[in-house]
């Protein structure tokens, strides 16, 4: 979803460094091959993700939501010559696509993967995070919330995806909407946690940045 004007998007676009190889070849196998391609993080909100990473440099980075491995490798970017990103899925069917690139990228040993429910999962991972990024069934963003907040490390940064959901947040709610209805909810939740400094960014479907103090 594109909340700019086509010109200025496109501008800001030609203005922003270009992905590098891997991701590329990684954006055409997954339109090539997976269900659902539009859930790609994309060339430009990828540099966006790569970016807050190298400011971070994260020791330790929690994903929830995989799909085939494109923001992964976006954050790895900035990860620390240590450190080590723990990314969650539901899909076990794009294990092994995720798995080719980590391996393509030299990310092998960095890069855990889990496949299964990550309310499930989250607990059993045993790691303090310097950054979470949150990119999964909306319904269930403010689960993953109270389940990460308590593994967060002062400063540590938590980026929330697809906050504007194409822009039904400032739309007439629709009763039976509950991905809508949450979202509402957990952008509130955000801004108002006395735990965060909160800036929701209209970048793509929108990108919030919370910093846990």
């Amino acid at each position: 979803m594109h909340f700019l004007p086509d010109n200025i998007d496109d501008y800001v676009v030609k203005h922003t460094q270009k992905e590098p190889k891997t991701l590329s070849e990684l954006t055409r196998e997954t339109w090539q091959k997976v269900l659902n391609p539009r859930m790609l993080s994309g060339a430009f909100q990828g540099r966006v993700l790569s970016m807050i990473s190298k400011l971070i440099q994260p020791k330790k980075v929690l994903e929830i939501g995989t799909y085939t491995g494109y923001s992964a490798l976006c954050i790895a970017e900035g990860l620390h010559s240590n450190g080590t990103i723990h990314t969650i899925d539901k899909n076990e069917e794009l294990f092994s696509l995720q798995q080719k690139y980590f391996e393509r990228a030299g990310l092998k040993n960095q890069i855990h993967q889990y496949v299964g429910n990550a309310i499930e999962i989250i607990p059993t991972i045993e790691e303090k995070f310097d950054l979470v990024f949150i990119d999964a069934d909306k319904s269930n963003y403010i689960n993953y919330f109270h389940l990460i907040i308590d593994k967060m490390n002062p400063g540590g940064v938590i980026l929330s995806d697809n906050v504007l959901w194409s822009g039904k947040v400032v739309e007439e709610l629709n009763p039976k909407d509950i991905d809508t209805k949450v979202l509402l909810e957990y952008n509130a939740l955000l801004n108002s946690d006395e735990r965060l400094e909160t800036v929701l960014l209209p970048i793509r479907d929108g990108l919030t940045i919370s910093r846990v103090k």
